[in-house]
């Protein structure tokens, strides 16, 4: 069963999380700090984080960067705060989606299982589909990693989905609402500046492994990934 870090300040908040994702199955593990939840991370195996942002000690965003350092973990973020500007942040910086206070328990259960779906509780034949290669560009499917040059980046869940959608196409162009779609799921509204920002995220992770230019802006269209004889231009 999938094992989910309830991460918040607030008991009551804590239970009520714990309690709608037990009654779907789900094996919950709480932390009431940051710091709390750094070690709660490192001690054991986390398939999701349900994530703060306002926490005293450190706060949630704090907490993402430190674990995007060495993993890709889901992070669905909460925050009382619900401005344009705080969620880019909060994606910008690796998390996975992004929900206000108050929520719905309901929806916030429908949200982490349509992040899980992308990882690696996927049902088996969707691990056992063959790995996608353009160039020197591998995506692999079952171990949800991603190379260039045989360099490894971690990709989050939803940059993951992103880039394989570009990957099973290259060349062609696929709209935001496209991209929106292979990374949340149907009928689910997303800005399209947040794809714009898991569009650089992905950008920034494939140039630091060498693969720069590999994903390309089509003005008032989309985006693509470049074939090997795009690429340079």
């Amino acid at each position: 069963m999938p094992r989910i870090l309830v991460v918040d300040d607030e008991p009551n908040i804590r239970e009520v999380i714990c309690f709608a994702l037990e009654r779907a199955g789900m094996v919950t593990a709480t932390a009431g700090t940051g710091t709390q939840a750094m070690a709660s991370f490192r001690a054991g195996k986390i398939d999701l984080i349900v994530l703060d942002v306002g926490m005293p000690d450190m706060d949630g965003l704090e907490v993402c960067r430190q674990i995007r350092k060495t993993s890709s973990v889901p992070i669905l973020f909460l925050s009382a705060r619900d401005e344009e500007i705080d969620r880019i942040l909060g994606l910008e910086i690796g998390g996975d989606d992004y929900v206000t206070k108050p929520f719905s328990p309901r929806e916030l259960v429908a949200r982490v299982k349509t992040i899980l779906k992308r990882t690696g509780m996927a049902s088996t034949a969707e691990r056992n589909e063959q790995d996608l290669t353009v160039g020197e560009l591998r995506l692999d499917r079952a171990g949800r990693t991603v190379t260039f040059a045989g360099n490894a980046t971690l990709p989050t869940t939803l940059e993951f989905a992103i880039l394989e959608t570009l990957m099973a196409r290259p060349g062609m162009v696929f709209s935001r609402e496209q991209l929106m779609a292979a990374a949340y799921g149907p009928a689910t509204y997303v800005a399209d500046r947040t794809i714009d920002s898991h569009i650089r995220n992905v950008r920034a992770k494939l140039t630091a492994v060498g693969g720069d230019n590999l994903i390309t802006t089509v003005h008032g269209v989309g985006f693509k990934l470049r074939v090997d004889d795009e690429r340079g231009g």
